[in-house]
């Protein structure tokens, strides 16, 4: 195997790793969450920029305000799991990028000074941010149920505001029982790598 990591660590964040549909009623802390963002805020993006901003949704009336705007494949999971957070790209992220790329500070209004420009990177980098943080979520040794099926511009006013577009809702927390169905197939190498 080419690979340095662990085998055990391969299987913990990869070939082990199951989107959960249910959880233990064991809570998700702050400290969990904290260490999870320590770990994945590394994660590479271009500009070293840092759109992703995270909602976590604890009060059982902040649920049940979320729930309303699930899919209705989504609502009961969402409503049971220990912790549940919204992801979502900051519209707004350049207003960082001085301080997170000292190297080009101008690159703030020299790529971002108009808003289609940043929204467009803010949805690819937050989505790359998004996937580090499901993988971070599996370091700690928990599952997570990342889920597009919502209302996003419900839950965009629901919690967010015009500067902050919703990705993804992510379920968290210890997988119960029958959590994952089955492993889906995956494509080859060859299906997926073209040298030229």
């Amino acid at each position: 195997m080419s690979l340095v990591l662990d085998p055990a660590a391969q299987d913990l964040l990869f070939r082990e790793a199951r989107t959960a549909n249910t959880f233990t009623d064991e809570p998700v802390t702050e400290e969990q969450v904290q260490a999870i963002y320590d770990l994945v805020k590394f994660g590479p993006t271009a500009f070293n920029q840092t759109p992703l901003r995270i909602t976590l949704v604890r009060s059982a009336e902040a649920r049940e305000r979320l729930v309303q705007h699930m899919a209705e494949g989504n609502q009961a999971k969402t409503a049971a799991a220990p912790l549940v957070a919204i992801l979502s790209a900051d519209n707004e992220f350049h207003e960082e990028l001085p301080t997170l790329f000292p190297a080009f500070p101008q690159a703030k209004d020299v790529f971002f000074a108009e808003r289609p420009a940043r929204e467009g990177s803010a949805m690819l980098n937050a989505a790359l941010q998004a996937a580090y943080f499901i993988v971070g979520i599996r370091a700690a040794g928990l599952a997570a149920g990342p889920m597009t099926g919502f209302d996003a511009q419900g839950v965009r006013k629901e919690f967010l505001d015009d500067d902050h577009t919703p990705l993804v809702v992510v379920n968290i927390g210890k997988p119960g029982e029958g959590a994952s169905y089955p492993r889906s197939p995956r494509l080859p190498y060859d299906q997926v790598v073209t040298t030229v």
